[in-house]
Order: C-alpha cells, then structure tokens, then sequence
C-alpha cells in the first residue's frame, strides 16, 4: 500500500469531517471548502469511506471508489452521507455529535483477483459485480465479525450486493486496501 498520509493530514480530515457534520446537522447545508492551504495529499483524488460511530455502534457508513475528486472533498461529502443518507439508520440528530466517533478509510484503486485463495483477512476489503449487482465490504469489517474469507464473500455476496450468499462464487471479485484511522487516535484540531 502506497499512500500516506501524515499525522496532521489525518487530524485535518477528521476536522473537516466533524466540521461538515456540525455544519449540516446544527447550520444547515453547507457549501464544500477545504483548508487554506491545500496540503497536496489532500488534493489528490481518491476513494474514501466514512464511518460514524455512537458508543461503538454503527451509526452511518458511507463511502465512494471514486477518485474524481480531492480526498478532503471526498471526506466531506461522506461524512455528510453517512450522517444523512445511510438508509440501515435514520439521519443522526445534532444532540449526537458530542458522542460521535469518525472513521475514515482511505482506498487504494482495486485490483480484480480470480478468487479467495487472494484475499488477505485484515489487509483487504472485498468488492463485487454480478450483473448491475454490487456491494463491498471494509477490510475491517471481516476483523471486527470474526470472518473467514467464505464468511466475508458470502456476507458481502448476501448483504451488499444481494446475490445470495454463494452468488460470489461467480461474480467479479475485486481487492482493495485501506488506511483507516479515527477521530479518537487522530483528533479534530479545535
């Protein structure tokens, strides 16, 4: 895995996450805007997914492949997402965001693989096509739930793409990597 980012970077992005949240949920919409400077790991495109935490429990996870955009945008508008848009929750209230934890997972490009035997548990997140079907998990996400690599294909395969839980066996398969980092470990500068 390729990219990094620095101590401060990972700070800035959680700033401007909880930043974003605070500005959707207690002004309203806001217009995206990024620090002044622009550090350049910030302006590079790529994906991200942003997950919010309520006494660790799942409050919002969203995220994009897309690397159209700079990262720092990329990390407001899935921040917002994840608090808004997260159909599994309903939209988080302004009396939430004291007790949120922010977690942001900064993707690599994926690789397609030819099966399981090339997934690694703990360093990849899996993403699957079958037809218009897709879906993806974390790398985390197979840690967390105690997953094998069957585990984490047919959970992906049943609840993300919903082709059933062996519907991985023929579908396109796909690795990323992620760097993930937190708000706790890597507070919003005040």
């Amino acid at each position: 895995m390729s990219m990094k980012l620095s101590r401060k970077d990972k700070c800035l992005l959680t700033s401007l996450a909880m930043d974003r949240l605070r500005k959707c949920l207690v002004h309203g919409w806001q217009a995206d805007q990024g620090p002044d400077p622009i550090p350049e790991s910030l302006a590079s495109p790529g994906g991200v997914f942003v997950s919010l935490y309520a006494e660790d429990k799942l409050r919002g996870c969203i995220g994009t492949f897309s690397s159209q955009q700079p990262l720092y945008l990329g990390v407001q508008q899935m921040a917002e997402a994840a608090a808004t848009t997260d159909s599994r929750f309903p939209p988080l209230e302004k009396a939430e965001l004291e007790g949120i934890r922010i977690e942001i997972s900064v993707l690599t490009p994926r690789v397609r693989i030819s099966g399981p035997g090339e997934i690694e548990i703990g360093r990849h997140g899996i993403y699957m096509e079958k037809g218009f079907r897709k879906g993806t998990l974390l790398p985390q996400v197979a840690v967390s739930q105690g997953w094998d690599t069957e585990q984490f294909l047919g959970n992906c395969a049943m609840h993300k793409a919903g082709i059933g839980y062996d519907g991985w066996k023929d579908a396109d398969l796909y690795t990323y990597e992620a760097l993930i980092f937190n708000s706790v470990d890597f507070p919003p500068e005040r």
